[in-house]
């Protein structure tokens, strides 16, 4: 079975994200990249799949520009077999990301796509799903437990309640939740290895897809900044002010 992990460059989860001056986007400039961390756990998932013997190819691919050449290596280091990049400059977006996706699982033929719920810089959730539907396949979404039997995925996914079982049928598109898996530590050797490892580079005309943005960016402002806290000197002030001020009670 072949698995197909789309992995995305986002700003590092430790990095505090600033706003440009003009609020046309945030500043990326000098600021540390990293592979998304929901997709991370899905090329961890896809790595065990292969070492339970379940898949026999693990394969990388990402959208953008030049530079998600380094989120692959990252995730061939993790353990992926080889790499492919769809190479723009153009701004994607989830639908465009899809589409873009959806060529090449048709020139790869996976049996399941992995991939994170959202990323961490737009959480727009969107591209899993759109995915799913562009294919016509089945898909699991936020799964916390992932089991192949057969010509079926079993998913522990979760929900509002707590969590729910589905089963699906293969080939599928599933999106990973935190709670799946811990990725594992890459280490030096790894990183060398995967430097020998194919990466293929594909663009968007090669695959017949146009990724022009249909949405515009109006404008992006940081959030308005917390009011600091105050100190009570009992408790009787502090009902108080939970229920005239506050209104809370």
């Amino acid at each position: 079975m072949k698995v197909l992990v789309p992995v995305k460059r986002v700003v590092d989860y430790n990095v505090k994200v600033r706003v440009k001056s003009d609020q046309s986007d945030v500043d990326i400039a000098n600021v540390k990249m990293s592979m998304n961390p929901f997709d991370e756990i899905a090329v961890e998932e896809a790595i065990r799949l292969k070492e339970k013997g379940t898949a026999t190819e693990v394969v990388a691919v990402s959208c953008g520009v030049a530079q998600c050449q380094d989120t692959l290596r990252t995730a061939l280091a993790i353990g992926a077999d080889r790499g492919v990049l769809v190479q723009t400059d153009v701004e994607l977006q989830p639908l465009a990301v899809a589409k873009l996706l959806k060529a090449v699982v048709d020139k790869e033929a996976p049996q399941l796509v992995l991939l994170g719920k959202q990323a961490i810089d737009d959480d727009a959730n969107q591209t899993g799903q759109a995915l799913a539907a562009l294919l016509g396949w089945s898909q699991a979404t936020f799964a916390s437990k992932v089991e192949i039997d057969g010509e079926r995925a079993i998913v522990t996914r979760e929900v509002d309640g707590g969590l729910e079982t589905v089963s699906v049928k293969l080939p599928a598109i599933i999106t990973t939740d935190l709670r799946l898996n811990e990725p594992r530590f890459v280490t030096l050797p790894n990183i060398m290895k995967a430097k020998k490892k194919p990466l293929e580079t594909l663009t968007p005309d090669a695959l017949g897809v146009d990724p022009t943005p249909r949405l515009k960016t109006l404008k992006v402002s940081e959030p308005a900044p917390r009011k600091a806290g105050i100190k009570v000197s009992d408790v009787a002030a502090l009902v108080d002010k939970l229920k005239n001020e506050a209104k809370v009670v």
